[in-house]
């Protein structure tokens, strides 16, 4: 199956959060473009303060890249796009 193979990038964000709102269409644009090699869900803080803090999540927007079931990148707070493609580009596979 596609997922196994796909790298989990985990968006903690918050309804209260307005630099995690303003980031949302940012996140559904990395989802389109790497959505070969990536898989995106977004996690609200709010409604989900279990998988906050099983991920160590004290403030929002938060970025967890997973492989494996391992957090192997990690981005905190308001980010661009080059920040994250920059953290994307060790760990995701080019495209061929």
């Amino acid at each position: 199956m596609q997922d196994d193979n796909r790298h989990l990038l985990v968006f903690f964000t918050s309804q209260r959060s307005g630099p995690a709102r303003r980031m949302e269409s940012l996140l559904a644009h990395i989802a389109r473009k790497e959505r070969e090699h990536l898989r995106v869900k977004k996690v609200d803080v709010d409604e989900r303060p279990d998988i906050a803090e099983r991920f160590c999540v004290d403030r929002v927007p938060a970025l967890a890249l997973v492989k494996g079931k391992k957090v192997v990148a990690r981005l905190d707070g308001r980010v661009t796009t080059p920040h994250i493609e920059a953290m994307l580009e060790s760990f995701l596979d080019p495209v061929a």
